[in-house]
C-alpha cells in the first residue's frame, strides 16, 4: 500500500495556497502527504484535454508535482462521471457542474461528459497511472424506494442504458491499460454492491470496471463494510479513507429527514472521529495484498478542513501495514519433505 495521499477536490478554494498547483502540492507535503488525486474540471491544476494528447504536458505536470516530493495517485473525474447519466428531476442541479456551452442541453451534456472520461484515460495513461476514479451518474435514483410500484422492466431499461453510455468509455480505458474505478455513493446508481452486480452483469463483466473503495458510504447505508472487501476485493484498485457515523433516533435514520448533514443520522466524520474500524480495512486491505494509494477524503460537518488535513496524514501513515515477509512461528519449524510427512501421518 502506499500513500497517505490527499484527494484535493475538498480544498480547491479561490485563495492561497489552494488556488495554484505549487501553492497546493506545497501545502500538501508540508502536511507530510506523499501523494495528492487530482480533480480535473481546473485547468490551472490539470488541463486533461492537453494531458490526453501531450506526453510533454504530462511530464512536466509529473516533474512539478514531484518536486515537491509529490506523486498524483490518480485523477478524477466524480462530478463528469456523474453527467454521463442524469435523470431529468436532477437536470438543474446538475447544470452546475457542466461547462456553459452545455448547460440546458442534456444530451449535449452527455456527449461532453462521456468526451471528458475518454480523455482522462488517455491522461492517465499518459501519466503513467494505472487507475482511475469517477461516478456512475444517474437514471434509477429517483426510483430507489419502491413505491409507488415500479413498473416491470423500469429498473433493467435504466440499465441497459447506463451500460449503453459507459461501453465506449470502458474500452477506451481497455485500449490505454487503466482500470476505471467507481465510487459507490447514494445518488449514484451504482451506490452499493447489489446495484455494482447489476451493472457488472449488464457489461459481461468487463475487467476494466473496478472500484475505489470508500467504507463511509455503506456506514450511511447501513452496510457490512467490512464483508464487502472480502467479497469484491479483486475488483478494488482505490481506497478513500473517509469516515462516517450513524446515530438512528426517534425521529430519523437512513433516509435523514431532509435535514442539513449536522442533523442527520448518518453523517461524515474526519478520519478517527467517526465509527469506521480503519485498523480492521487496513488489516483486509494487507491480508488481499492491496497496491493502491490510501488516499484521504476529508468531509467532516464538525471538524475543520485544516485539522481534517494535519491529522488525516498521521492517521493514514499510522494505519499502514507492513506486510510480514515471514512467519511468526518460523523459528519453531522443523524438516518439511515428503518422507517426514508420510512418516507422521504414519504412512511409512
Amino acid at each position: 500500500m502506499k500513500g497517505p495521499a490527499i484527494f484535493l477536490a475538498q480544498f480547491i478554494r479561490d485563495e492561497a495556497p489552494f488556488n495554484s498547483l505549487d501553492g497546493i502540492c506545497a501545502w500538501a507535503a508540508g502536511h507530510g502527504y506523499k501523494g495528492i488525486q487530482m480533480p480535473t474540471l481546473d485547468p490551472w491544476l490539470i488541463d486533461l484535454k492537453k494531458a490526453a494528447e501531450s506526453k510533454t504536458y504530462c511530464d512536466e505536470l509529473n516533474g512539478k508535482v514531484r518536486s515537491y516530493g509529490l506523486e498524483i495517485s490518480e485523477l478524477s473525474t466524480h462530478l463528469q462521471g456523474q453527467l454521463v447519466a442524469v435523470h431529468p428531476a436532477y437536470d438543474v442541479l446538475f447544470d452546475n457542474f457542466a461547462p456553459a456551452e452545455v448547460k440546458g442541453k442534456p444530451k449535449a451534456r452527455t456527449a461532453w461528459a462521456i468526451d471528458q472520461l475518454k480523455l482522462a484515460a488517455r491522461a492517465s495513461a499518459n501519466l503513467g497511472l494505472n487507475a482511475h476514479v469517477t461516478f456512475s451518474g444517474a437514471l434509477a435514483w429517483p426510483y430507489v424506494y419502491p413505491w409507488p410500484q415500479r413498473p416491470n422492466g423500469l429498473i433493467e431499461e435504466a440499465f441497459t442504458e447506463l451500460s449503453n453510455r459507459w461501453m465506449p468509455i470502458l474500452q477506451t480505458f481497455e485500449k490505454h491499460d487503466v482500470d476505471l474505478c467507481f465510487e459507490l455513493h447514494p445518488g449514484e446508481d451504482l451506490h452499493d454492491g447489489a446495484s455494482f452486480d447489476r451493472f457488472l452483469d449488464q457489461c459481461d463483466e468487463h475487467p476494466r470496471i473496478c472500484l475505489n473503495y470508500d467504507p463511509s458510504h455503506f456506514v450511511i447505508q447501513q452496510m457490512d463494510y467490512l464483508q464487502f472487501i472480502d467479497l469484491y476485493e479483486d475488483r478494488i484498485r482505490m481506497f478513500h479513507v473517509k469516515d462516517a457515523e450513524f446515530n438512528p433516533d426517534g425521529t430519523n435514520g437512513v433516509y435523514g429527514g431532509y435535514q442539513d448533514w449536522i442533523d442527520r443520522a448518518g453523517r461524515f466524520r474526519s478520519p478517527g472521529d467517526g465509527e469506521i474500524d480503519f485498523g480492521a480495512i487496513f488489516s483486509k486491505l494487507a491480508q488481499y495484498e492491496y497496491e493502491g494509494w490510501a488516499v484521504l477524503e476529508w468531509e467532516c460537518c464538525i471538524k475543520d478542513s485544516e485539522q481534517g488535513a494535519t491529522e488525516g496524514a498521521v492517521f493514514i501513515k499510522n494505519h499502514m501495514i507492513n506486510v510480514t515477509q515471514r512467519a511468526f512461528d518460523d523459528f519453531a519449524g522443523g524438516v518439511s519433505d515428503q518422507k517426514t510427512n508420510r512418516k507422521i501421518l504414519g504412512l511409512e
